[in-house]
């Protein structure tokens, strides 16, 4: 039978918005600067249904003189988490607040229940991304109960507004934090998975750690006319001239720009992993590139991660069925490829229509994110790596990667040249589908092994570092 729990729905930011104001840090003057013993990452019955349930409210973290908690923007919020060394330098956990709407229509339970049934949390905000503001909190928690002291201080940033943009989010925390002189070793944010299932013929599912992240332009599309009566049409209308280029951009994919970075890495990493021939072909890209970039077209997600995407997301023209409308619209949606540019791909566009009655407006547009580091020195990657290995053994390969979504992570490279996107959980093509779709859901194990994720990751960040890693400076 199905059970209401709000843990990971719109309940998270009712109980981060009603929250008491809370007393700044008192820092931890007169502690020592040595490293706590290890604590185990094994939790009770009871705190496992805590998890699910929401019970607690996490008023430890609330409490603890050394947690400085802030609303920023008036619906973000900032936690500032004190460690007892101060040469170390901090780092921040990202998570968002806000989900996209979701029709009641299609869904197996009300989008907003947070019902569970057969062992899973339905509702929007499930896997994107309520999920991994629960659990940083939740894990938080977890290691203050038994009276964890970290060493390197971090920061929690929780974004009222990542999917409109993250303006009045995790834009001003970013200039907060830089008014403040803070540089980050490292950030951690949504992005990517443990994917499993998604490249064809790899039966192994494998770890992909975002390392850059696609730009975006939203473009709209005009065509201005003389209005008309229906029953004496012009040769063409608005509509027609404006859905002939709509059709020619959707029938004209922007150029396959796979052969290096983060992809390229990815598959060399993980051909030993694919059977014969496949093996053969990944371990010698200089031969097979061309083949190899063919068929990764051929997947709509393996398409994504080679070209800028083009989609068709509005079209608004008329308003009574016997006029011709003077004027039709449409949006376009480019996720643009970490190789390309935001100018490029505007070009690209106007050479593609070809037509001199549409007009082109940029709605808003940004370029791809610098690619962070992934090498033996990346302090954050590794940690990544590191605690990837330990909570999920099964799991052989880490690879870098590119987000083909946009994050609130692009708003902070003024503070850390390593950003690193990873949700530590499975996702398969069925799940991925749900994210902005029907019946988003995460299984009640796997949320409990993101608190566990992130309960081992504060651990180890406070780990002395070995190698010395990628430092930020002003």
């Amino acid at each position: 039978m199905a059970r209401p729990y709000v843990c990971l729905l719109a309940l998270a930011a009712v109980l981060l918005l009603g929250i008491a104001t809370v007393s700044r840090s008192k820092g931890l003057r007169g502690k020592e600067h040595r490293r706590a013993p290890r604590i185990p990452s094994q939790f009770s019955q009871e705190e496992r249904v805590a998890m699910k349930e929401a019970l607690k409210v996490f008023p430890t973290v609330f409490k603890t003189s050394f947690i400085r908690h802030e609303a920023v923007g008036e619906y973000s919020h900032l936690f500032t988490v004190q460690g007892s060394d101060p040469s170390l330098q901090p780092y921040m956990l990202l998570a968002h607040i806000d989900v996209v709407p979701a029709p009641d229509e299609g869904w197996d339970v009300p989008p907003f229940s947070g019902l569970e049934s057969d062992g899973f949390i339905y509702g929007r905000g499930t896997l994107d991304n309520k999920n991994s503001l629960m659990a940083i909190l939740q894990a938080l928690e977890l290691l203050l109960i038994r009276n964890y002291i970290p060493r390197r201080s971090f920061f929690i940033a929780l974004g009222h507004d990542e999917e409109v943009s993250g303006v009045n989010g995790a834009q001003k925390i970013s200039a907060l934090l830089q008014a403040r002189g803070i540089q980050l070793a490292f950030i951690v944010d949504e992005g990517s998975f443990i994917l499993d299932g998604f490249i064809p013929n790899l039966q192994k599912p494998f770890a992909m750690v975002s390392v850059s992240e696609k730009g975006a332009i939203n473009l709209m599309l005009q065509v201005n006319m003389t209005p008309g009566h229906s029953s004496a049409p012009p040769k063409e209308t608005s509509i027609g001239i404006l859905a002939a280029a709509v059709s020619r951009l959707e029938q004209t994919p922007m150029p396959n720009m796979f052969g290096g970075g983060p992809l390229k890495m990815a598959l060399q990493q993980l051909a030993n992993e694919f059977p014969f021939p496949a093996n053969i072909v990944l371990s010698n890209l200089w031969l097979f590139q061309p083949l190899v970039s063919r068929l990764m077209e051929r997947n709509y997600i393996t398409n994504a991660l080679v070209r800028t995407t083009t989609a068709l997301t509005m079209f608004n023209a008329g308003v009574k069925v016997n006029v011709i409308p003077p004027v039709a619209q449409a949006t376009i949606n480019f996720r643009i490829h970490p190789a390309q540019t935001v100018q490029e791909v505007l070009k690209l566009a106007k050479d593609i229509v070809a037509d001199d009655r549409i007009q082109f407006h940029v709605l808003n547009a940004f370029d791809p994110l610098p690619v962070s580091p992934s090498d033996d020195q990346a302090l954050g990657y590794q940690l990544l790596s590191q605690t990837i290995q330990s909570v999920f053994p099964e799991v052989n390969i880490v690879a870098p990667g590119t987000c083909i979504g946009n994050t609130d992570s692009r708003h902070y490279t003024n503070l850390t040249t390593g950003i690193y996107r990873f949700n530590p959980i499975y996702l398969q093509p069925q799940s991925f589908s749900s994210i902005h779709g029907i019946n988003e859901k995460i299984s009640v194990q796997a949320y409990e092994t993101q608190v566990k994720f992130i309960f081992e990751f504060i651990q180890n960040a406070d780990a002395d570092p070995r190698p010395v890693p990628h430092l930020h400076e002003l």
